[in-house]
């Protein structure tokens, strides 16, 4: 039995790590689940509900962390909250290690085991627990609803005994979880969509959803690993922005969702394309919270930069609460569910490959090699493999029937 605790998110995150049904079913195995007063606010949940399948509620925080061996989050966690911990305890959530050393060395210090849901590899046993791409997802989708609020247009075409509206134009770059659910999107909402990305393997997915793929001719490109696009020369990007100049001077609206791991949003839209586009248009960039596709883009902020509004707002999934909830919930839960031995006990194991890449911190050791780099600390040493097993004596070879006679 495992005590488990989900405390309520920062002022402003509608989110919760926990929702009733994940709730039931991680009591269902012997845990025990206490949530913060009020944590599901956000995301239209009441702590009568959560009564009602068995958790308990609890007002303070710090107790509640205190309690816990088992801390299910969405945000990375304050100082102050890693000191309320229970020393020796676990904690499941976004932890953006490489930007967050400090916090990493306070989870250490107290031997919290810190999974990161930033740091899960991309491979299809993992799918189940990726929420950078069930978050994203809903990201891209939102994106574009949020591109049509701002045009002074409609998207689709109508025919009327008016005349003809012809349809949007949208370009969307970044072909990745939400660059695909954007083009899928927008194409639902019946706008003409262009695509482009620098994996070359992404022009089938572009085309599938039904949008013309544009592709950046006569340069090298470079090939990224885990899922992501690597970041490209100057020699590729001076190719691609006089490619995307023709595409966003007919554009009406533009997603960008291009992001390199841990590094700062590489700029696509510069100002002068801004200063290209048609009055009117729309720029929605989710790459706001790493710095911005736009060169224009001001993080946190919808502006009006020549005739073109800018929106650079944070936290998509935010804004859907009650799905991004409820994915990430799903998410924890599988992590939780994949950590339970054979006697349903909950513990951690580096066997499982998931828990190997994920882990930043575990037992007082700071495990993930890039941020013991980081920190300065000298590598792990390598497990050495399992002594082979040793070889049985072969059986005295049968005499042969003549002997035996």
């Amino acid at each position: 039995m495992v005590a488990v605790f989900i405390p309520k998110e920062p002022e402003g995150e509608w989110r919760v790590a926990a929702t009733v049904d994940t709730v039931k079913r991680m009591i269902k195995t012997g845990a025990t689940v206490t949530i913060e007063s009020g944590a599901g606010k956000g995301a239209f949940i009441s702590d009568d509900e959560y009564k009602a399948v068995g958790a308990a509620i609890e007002a303070d925080r710090a107790k509640g962390l205190a309690d816990a061996e088992l801390v299910l989050q969405i945000n990375v966690p304050t100082q102050e909250q890693v000191g309320q911990m229970r020393e020796g305890g676990s904690l499941i959530s976004f932890l953006w290690s490489f930007e967050n050393l400090e916090v990493v060395k306070a989870l250490n210090a107290r031997k919290i085991s810190a999974f990161a849901m930033d740091a899960i590899p991309r491979t299809t046993r993992a799918q189940k627990d990726d929420a950078l791409s069930s978050q994203a997802n809903l990201a891209g989708y939102k994106a574009v609803i949020a591109a049509a609020w701002h045009m002074r247009k409609i998207a689709p075409m109508m025919m009327t005994p008016a005349g003809t509206i012809k349809p949007a134009r949208i370009v969307i770059i970044g072909v990745g979880v939400a660059g695909l659910q954007a083009i899928a999107t927008a194409k639902r909402l019946g706008a003409i969509v262009e695509a482009t990305d620098p994996r070359p393997e992404t022009k089938e997915q572009a085309e599938s959803l039904g949008a013309k793929f544009l592709v950046v001719e006569g340069v090298e490109v470079k090939q990224g690993t885990g899922g992501y696009a690597a970041e490209q020369s100057d020699e590729y990007k001076k190719a691609q922005a006089a490619m995307l100049a023709k595409a966003f001077a007919g554009a009406d609206a533009i997603i960008s969702t291009a992001l390199v791991p841990y590094k700062k949003a590489p700029i696509t839209i510069t100002e002068e394309h801004v200063k290209s586009m048609r009055a009117g248009s729309v720029v929605v960039d989710l790459a706001a919270e790493r710095g911005g596709n736009c060169a224009c883009t001001e993080p946190g902020k919808t502006v009006e930069k020549h005739g073109v509004t800018i929106v650079g707002d944070l936290n998509w999934p935010k804004t859907v609460s009650v799905n991004s909830s409820d994915m990430y919930a799903k998410n924890v839960l599988n992590i939780y569910l994949d950590a339970l031995n054979k006697e349903k006990k909950f513990e951690w194991t580096y066997k499982d490959d998931i828990v190997d890449g994920a882990m930043i911190c575990h037992q007082g050791e700071v495990h993930h090699p890039k941020v013991r780099e980081l920190l300065g600390l000298p590598p792990l040493p390598k497990p050495e493999p399992a002594p082979a097993p040793e070889a049985k004596p072969q059986a005295a070879a049968a005499a042969p029937a003549e002997a035996k006679k």
